[in-house]
This record gives structure tokens, C-alpha cells and sequence, in this order.
């Protein structure tokens, strides 16, 4: 064991949470569409947050003649990021090292990008902005895949620092 873990083991207090198993969605029993509900969820509405989600899914069925899963995959895959940065302090300067991201995280961070742009688009209702944000990531357009490549551009600026990551 290095020193960065046990110096990690020394903050953490307590155990580690145990992982909870999410059940799929009501309509399609798919998990990444329930952590989607989820992650659209406020103040515990979920009927709110399924209506919005199935509104945005039919929509983009009625749009494209595809399954709207196939076709949230797809945006997913293209909005979630390979990289990131994060900021270490060594010898008293800061710097921005470049990680891989983890699966889940690289799932959890494409959901918060795709909703945010879709919160981002003015004068339409949330499911007629979601549907028209996934359809545009699935395409390889759109804010969230603009953030994305942002994300990557910085991790890519940054891979001199990237040997301070081990």
C-alpha cells in the first residue's frame, strides 16, 4: 500500500455505503432510463418526472420511427466523456490532471449534461426540450456534446501533468 492510500484510508470514516440496486422504469423495465428518472426527479414527483421522460420518449418515436431507448443509448454514448480533469495540489501549485472516467460516473456526468442543455433551451416544455436535446447528441449535435468535447479539450491541454496522476 503507497501513501496516497493510506492517506485516503485515514480520511474516510465509517464503512462504504452499500451499492443499492435500481429496478428498471415501469414502461420499458430498462435501469439507465429509472437513474434517468431519477436524475430528473425533484422534490420526490416522480409521476412528474416519468411523465416528462415518456412525453420526451414519444415524442422522439413519433420524430424519428426508431425505439427512443435506441436512440437515447446512442446520445448517451456520445455525450459521456473518456476524460477528465481534476485538480491536485503539488510542491504548493495546483494542477489539472487528466483521468479516465469510470463507467458509472461517465453515465451519471452524461445525464447532468444533457439535462442541464435541455434546461438551457428556452419557451418549450421540459419534455419537448429533452426530446429535442437527445435527438440532437444522438446526431452528434447539440450543448452536451459541446461540453463533452470542452471536457476533452482541457484533459487533452493537460496530459503534460497526466505521470502526476499516479
Amino acid at each position: 500500500m503507497n501513501i496516497i492510500c493510506r492517506f485516503e484510508l485515514y480520511i474516510m470514516r465509517g464503512k462504504q455505503a452499500v451499492k443499492r440496486k435500481i429496478e428498471g422504469d415501469i414502461r420499458y423495465n430498462d435501469t439507465d432510463v429509472a437513474k434517468f428518472i431519477n436524475y430528473i426527479m425533484k422534490a420526490g414527483k416522480k409521476t412528474v418526472a416519468q411523465s416528462i421522460i415518456y412525453g420526451a420518449f414519444d415524442i422522439i418515436k413519433e420524430t424519428t420511427k426508431q425505439d427512443p431507448r435506441h436512440v437515447f443509448n446512442k446520445a448517451l454514448k456520445k455525450i459521456s466523456p473518456l476524460l477528465e480533469v481534476r485538480g491536485r495540489r503539488i510542491g504548493g501549485a495546483n494542477y489539472q490532471i487528466p483521468y479516465q472516467v469510470r463507467g458509472e460516473r461517465r453515465f451519471t456526468l452524461g445525464s447532468r449534461w444533457l439535462i442541464e442543455a435541455a434546461k438551457a433551451r428556452k419557451g418549450k416544455p421540459m419534455k419537448i426540450k429533452l426530446a429535442d436535446e437527445i435527438m440532437a447528441a444522438a446526431q452528434g449535435e447539440g450543448s452536451a456534446v459541446k461540453k463533452k468535447e470542452m471536457v476533452h479539450k482541457t484533459a487533452e491541454a493537460n496530459r503534460a501533468f497526466a505521470h502526476f496522476a499516479r
